[in-house]
């Protein structure tokens, strides 16, 4: 098996343990979050502390020499030069809340950024990766392949962010300015959103304030289905921050000068 081969069949294990752990709390009355946040409401649960458990161990039974960065349990060092980036529930809101626009990230990254990601819903069941030559997605219909949607310019596309106010004052105002030219708007989504922009379903994700545990696995996804995705400022997006996503180059330049101006 090459080393591709191993990272993808590693990832889908992963996967699988993670849908387990989330799946035995969702709507469950067993679930009690915890808050991260000094001030405010940051949710985390016990779902969120297993998967990545579950997902931990199996990297190190499979993948020790590989680092690992979690949401959850930080950094563990390695000598690969690989680096496994785990979400083990991205959108925790939407967990405790019983939606269903959470799910399960994953990637691995090098010294430039993600080379493969995967991005998984386990209440739904569909299944989206990216990387390596792989580009598709699985879930209740079956296989597809996936390819972002092209030839949208911006006042035919649809915009996605999971929150209204996307961030600071500041940069809720230059969101804005995209939101008023595109045709629909739409919020909540959490990673989901990024899932629907891979598979050809929406044209534009644009949000603030993200670690890179919440894109790294999105991007990979994306990329490899013809998208782009970048920071504000048109450059590397993975270590978080300010990220735009679209389904073709000419859509993420008129977006992205909007956001600039």
């Amino acid at each position: 098996m090459t080393d591709a081969a191993q990272i993808i069949a590693t990832a889908h294990l992963l996967a699988d343990a993670a849908r387990h752990e989330t799946l035995r709390l969702f709507r469950t009355p067993s679930l009690h979050p915890d808050n991260k946040a000094a001030s405010g409401f940051d949710p985390v649960t016990e779902a969120d502390r297993a998967s990545e458990r579950a997902m931990r161990a199996l990297l190190a039974q499979h993948r020790p020499d590989d680092a690992i960065l979690g949401e959850e349990y930080g950094s563990s060092a390695g000598r690969s030069g690989l680096t496994w980036v785990l979400d083990p529930i991205d959108g925790t809101r939407a967990f405790i809340s019983g939606a269903t626009s959470w799910g399960v990230l994953i990637s691995v990254t090098d010294e430039n950024g993600p080379i493969y990601g995967l991005i998984d819903q386990p209440y739904i069941g569909e299944r989206f990766e990216g990387g390596f030559g792989q580009s598709r997605m699985s879930g209740p219909r079956g296989e597809a392949g996936l390819a972002t949607r092209r030839g949208v310019t911006l006042d035919g596309a649809t915009l996605m962010s999971t929150y209204p106010e996307v961030g600071t004052a500041e940069e809720y105002a230059r969101f804005r300015k995209v939101a008023d030219k595109v045709q629909l708007t739409r919020y909540g989504l959490d990673c989901y959103a990024y899932a629907l922009l891979a598979a050809g379903q929406i044209d534009l994700v644009i949000e603030a304030g993200l670690q890179s545990y919440d894109v790294c696995a999105p991007i990979a996804v994306i990329e490899a289905a013809g998208g782009v995705v970048t920071d504000w400022q048109g450059g590397p997006a993975h270590e978080g921050g300010r990220i735009i996503a679209a389904g073709s180059p000419e859509l993420h330049a008129q977006a992205l000068a909007l956001l600039q101006n």
